[in-house]
């Protein structure tokens, strides 16, 4: 008997020139491609998910300072699952065994349960959906409280999107958004709120990646029904993440510089999020759902060209 594959099942998605990989473990994505091109950086399905890639990350997205916030005057504490900057990082779902909705040739919809457990108090059943297009993917995620009290909530997904050939330094991002949170240099966390006018984080105009490290999350997008992050290799071809700005005011970031060569800026995150990184303690846009309550959102990744 052979060994089953780390990532678990994989849902093999098909529309002409257009294909996906949805994987069981963790309800994410593992590869899109349009005539033959890769639009998100994957991954083997013979090894575990590396750097989130792929993830849906509910019932928060990025860090929870510390992994302790508090709700209704009770102090919880979240399994610390980025150990080496000392926080709670992208959510409960993302090593989930997904189960099966419904499926075609062209989509796929996978459920969980997310229970109780250390730091969480609440049951939750998240759907996540994946539906090709002709140049692309519609991605959309559901969050229901399945409990009987309250609960916060948080969402994104986790694509690290490639323009083409080459890594990051190679391609140039616009991205029309006015602020920007600063971070401390060690564990990430939030600083503050500023202009990106003047500094080396604005993208509201196209702008070259090479030697920008960034790990950051913008608001004040400028889109009123459609925001948008573009990203472009010199050869013509290109990459843009669409997202609603109301559902999802919030956009992270990350030119992923890893200290393995092989892994170094190999795809650009680009994470638009529900509320901003530490919402479970600051309270910023964050959600709450009352029992029953669904909160849904959807995002697109469109493969271009010049």
């Amino acid at each position: 008997m052979s060994a089953p594959n780390p990532s678990g099942t994989q849902h093999e998605l098909a529309l002409g020139d257009v294909a996906a990989v949805v994987t069981e473990v963790g309800g994410g994505l593992r590869e899109l491609t349009v005539a033959g091109r890769h639009l998100v950086q994957g991954f083997d399905a013979a090894e575990p998910r590396p750097h989130y890639r792929g993830s849906v990350l509910a019932p928060w997205p990025n860090r929870v300072a510390d992994g302790r916030y508090v709700e209704g005057g009770v102090t919880r504490q979240l399994a610390l699952t980025e150990p080496d900057r000392g926080n709670a990082l992208h959510g409960l779902a993302c090593w989930l065994p997904w189960q099966l909705l419904d499926r075609t040739a062209s989509a796929v919809r996978l459920g969980v349960r997310v229970w109780p457990q250390q730091g969480w108090a609440h049951v939750l059943d998240l759907v996540v959906g994946y539906e090709l297009t002709p140049t692309g993917l519609r991605w959309s995620l559901s969050g229901t409280n399945a409990g009987t009290t309250p609960a916060p909530w948080g969402s994104s997904v986790h694509p690290y999107v490639r323009a083409g050939a080459g890594r990051v330094d190679d391609w140039e991002l616009e991205l029309d958004a006015d602020r920007v949170l600063t971070v401390d240099d060690v564990r990430l966390l939030p600083t503050g709120l500023v202009p990106v006018e003047g500094t080396d984080l604005d993208f509201r105009r196209p702008r070259s990646l090479r030697g920008l490290e960034v790990d950051h999350a913008y608001t004040g997008l400028a889109a009123t029904d459609r925001a948008t992050a573009t990203v472009w290799a010199p050869e013509g071809t290109g990459v843009a993440v669409h997202w609603s700005p109301a559902e999802m005011p919030w956009v992270q970031v990350h030119t992923a510089d890893r200290p393995d060569p092989e892994d170094d800026r190999v795809g650009l995150a680009v994470e638009p999020m529900t509320c901003p990184p530490d919402a479970f303690s600051s309270g910023t846009d964050l959600v709450v759902l009352a029992p029953g309550e669904t909160h849904a959102t959807s995002w697109e990744i469109e493969a271009l060209s010049r």
